[in-house]
């Protein structure tokens, strides 16, 4: 593609790893010239890509155009509408910088703050507090989005583009390019989260408790040991701490948010180092580590509860050069069962996996391709190019498919065209969106070729 913008050639891949990708990058510096990359290119061309947290092949297109939003980091905070609004390069983490100190928090988060507006918006992400405040796309109340004519819209959930508003929520970024957003952010008095973690003796257990803390916590986490026979795990539950209940504690009125890396992982490990016996051993302290029975609860600052691996960096080299999947499905409510027959069976081939992850998901939004549905996500990572794994999975991708679940998008790298269309139900109506949107199919990745979305 022709472009008077410096460009930089290089491969690149999703967070696990794997399906690497040789792309031209450019960084464009105003609205002006995004418009002018997209009038002049070809089709099938052109994806945005935040900071490569999807696992997989979403924000790659081989011998194509990478758009990194680079230089569009500008917030605007209205704190009286309880509102910003931000440009799509902006990070969570550097939102957090600016509006923790004011008393605010994301409405909604991932389990790492090192991601993008921009790619928020477009894997309409989830986190702890799915069950109560549904995913990130339910919060967004305005998209400026420069479509596949070079022509910059707004968009919104409640205008007459609100079709089209709700296929660029989850849409994977193939509707256009994010400019800017404006979200809706919750006020909070302190930095801090006031947790409470259970041990629970196998999986059935946790189940049962995750579903009886619904209402009382805005957050709650469980990880599982799949190396043990009951596959035990921990339940974490959390809510907002309040300054009133803290009287005589001076750090709890201190609105901070202050965090570096503790480790750093280079990306010089040929294998993968998660072997059995660290596995073991690792879950073995995990789980000991917490009560056996609800205690006091415990402080913990928004860093420590929300995202205890960002204090690793590339804590994916810890897998070694060839990478690892991150398996995530959501299975419906009724289907609790499901959860532990996957872990069997991985267990069975002894697939093994570095602390598991369950939460319980609320009710799905109006978004045509954004993953939750109200039931249980597992999300487990497992040993890349490994055959019986693969196998494995494309088995555990029918049984999931067969009773009404589905697979994550922006964690996906693997799955068949035939188990994303059979789950994905309204991906017809999202097609017609796009088609308008982007009339000559200017935008494809890597994800929409294998699955042929477009």
């Amino acid at each position: 593609m022709k472009s008077s913008l410096k460009t930089k050639f290089k491969k690149i891949s999703g967070w696990g790893k794997t399906n690497l990708a040789s792309v031209e990058i450019i960084n464009p510096k105003t609205i002006k010239e995004i418009e002018n990359i997209i009038i002049n290119s070809p089709p099938k061309s052109i994806i945005a890509r935040g900071m490569g947290r999807s696992y997989g092949d979403a924000a790659q297109i081989q011998g194509g155009t990478i758009l990194k939003l680079n230089n569009f980091k500008e917030i605007f905070a209205n704190y009286n509408s309880n509102e910003i609004t931000a440009q799509a390069g902006v990070s969570f983490e550097e939102i957090l910088e600016v509006i923790i100190p004011k008393g605010y928090f994301l409405p909604v988060t991932p389990g790492t703050k090192k991601i993008t507006l921009g790619g928020a918006i477009a894997a309409d992400i989830h986190g702890k507090n799915h069950h109560q405040d549904g995913s990130f796309g339910n919060h967004v109340k305005r998209i400026r989005l420069t479509n596949g004519m070079g022509k910059t819209i707004t968009l919104s959930p409640n205008n007459e583009n609100k079709e089209f508003f709700w296929a660029t929520i989850g849409g994977m970024g193939l509707t256009g390019i994010i400019i800017d957003a404006t979200f809706s952010i919750i006020p909070i008095e302190t930095s801090y989260i006031e947790e409470e973690t259970t041990r629970c003796k196998n999986i059935e257990v946790l189940i049962k408790e995750m579903s009886e803390i619904d209402t009382k916590y805005k957050y709650s986490v469980a990880w599982i040991d799949s190396m043990h026979n009951d596959f035990r795990g921990i339940l974490s539950c959390g809510n907002h701490a309040k300054i009133s209940k803290y009287n005589n504690s001076k750090n709890i009125k201190d609105l901070s948010f202050k965090h570096k890396a503790k480790a750093n992982i280079p990306d010089i490990l040929p294998n993968n180092i998660m072997n059995k016996f660290v596995i073991k051993i690792f879950n073995q302290l995990w789980y000991l580590k917490s009560p056996k029975t609800r205690k006091k609860k415990k402080l913990k600052s928004i860093n420590n509860f929300f995202y205890p691996l960002d204090a690793i960096n590339n804590w994916n080299n810890i897998y070694g050069k060839k990478g690892f999947l991150q398996y995530q499905i959501v299975v419906p409510l009724e289907h609790s069962a499901m959860i532990k027959k996957i872990l069997v069976k991985l267990k069975g081939i002894n697939a093994l996996s570095f602390l598991p992850v369950l939460k319980k998901l609320g009710k799905p939004n109006k978004s045509y391709l954004s993953f939750p549905i109200s039931g249980w996500t597992l999300s487990i990572d497992l040993p890349a190019n490994n055959k019986e794994v693969e196998s494995l999975l494309n088995e555990i991708d029918k049984e999931v498919a067969h009773i009404g679940g589905r697979i994550y998008l922006a964690k996906d790298s693997r799955q068949s065209e035939y188990i994303f269309k059979k789950t994905y139900k309204l991906l017809n109506i999202w097609q017609e969106k796009k088609r308008i949107l982007d009339p000559k199919k200017i935008f494809k990745s890597d994800i929409a070729i294998r699955l042929k979305i477009i």
